[in-house]
């Protein structure tokens, strides 16, 4: 099948070691559910986020695929980025956005993490 969807594997990530990429993964472990807790109301994309995680922390999957995922978590979480989180209702807008871009790349391959846990 042809699709013009680049590959996740293409996509250039924000780590350029697995060294890297571990250190920020340590940095969503350590605070991705604080953040959950604080806007999981107000956002309507947080099962999306838990996806994401699930899929961060299957060991099946290899480092460089996951470190786009780390990346977009490590902007959610963030306080400093495009549009503030304290503007009110269109503060969370551009973390939607890098969310959502990661879910369409990954597509279909991120279904069975919306219900699994990996610990």
């Amino acid at each position: 099948m042809i699709t013009n969807r680049p590959d996740l594997d293409e996509l250039e990530s924000p780590y350029t070691s697995e060294k890297e990429y571990r250190k920020a993964e340590e940095l969503v472990n350590d605070e991705i559910w604080t953040k959950l807790e604080k806007t999981g109301k107000r956002i309507s994309f947080a099962r999306d986020i838990r996806a994401l995680f699930n899929y961060m922390r299957d060991p099946y999957v290899s480092w460089h695929r996951k470190a786009i995922v780390v990346g977009a978590l490590v902007y959610f979480i963030t306080p400093i980025d495009a549009i503030p989180d304290l503007a009110p209702l269109i503060g969370y807008l551009d973390d939607l956005g890098v969310i959502v871009a990661v879910l369409k790349f990954l597509g279909s391959e991120l279904i069975p993490y919306y219900d699994r846990k990996f610990v």
